[in-house]
């Protein structure tokens, strides 16, 4: 169960790394005046307070579906696990979208190994994910760049 909340925070946090490496895909570009200044990813998701608020929602988003809660009820009864893997999943989805957090955790296929997580889980994990980006009014461009990297992981996840 400990490790099936890594997976959605970890998710989370691991497509906002990858974003990095598409910079021209996760930037939007912002035209004020005759200056074109450039929006990270993590600017679109509100930076470390939005980031924050998404991770909470996410995490009370899969304690309350009943096809993925059964993996993240315990930590109810274990506060301090529950904080350590919520600021895990807030400084790798900072680092990992453009903000200056640092992330030391582990990596996806080593957080993924021995889950056994089915596609249907998997699925219901993206869409507690974008509902909670629609709850926060993340703007299309910004949910369809984090829609694509969680799809691009979805190999790495399932099954492992």
């Amino acid at each position: 169960m400990k490790n099936f909340l890594f997976l959605s925070s970890f998710l989370m946090a691991i497509a906002f790394t990858q974003s990095l490496n598409a910079q021209t895909s996760t930037k939007k570009p912002l035209v004020t005046a005759d200056i074109a200044v450039t929006k990270t990813l993590f600017d679109r998701l509100g930076g470390t307070a939005g980031i924050t608020a998404i991770v909470d929602d996410v995490i009370a988003a899969h304690m309350n579906n009943p096809a993925i809660s059964a993996r993240f009820l315990p930590f109810k009864t274990q506060p301090e696990k529950l904080a350590v893997i919520r600021q895990h999943t807030i400084d790798f989805f900072s680092a990992g979208s453009g903000g200056s957090a640092m992330y030391a955790g582990r990596n996806m296929p080593a957080t993924h190994k021995g889950m056994n997580i089915n596609p249907t889980e998997y699925m219901y994990v993206v869409d507690d994910i974008l509902k909670v980006l629609d709850k926060h009014k993340v703007d299309d461009e910004s949910k369809k760049d984090v829609l694509a990297i969680l799809w691009s992981l979805k190999d790495m996840i399932i099954a492992k």
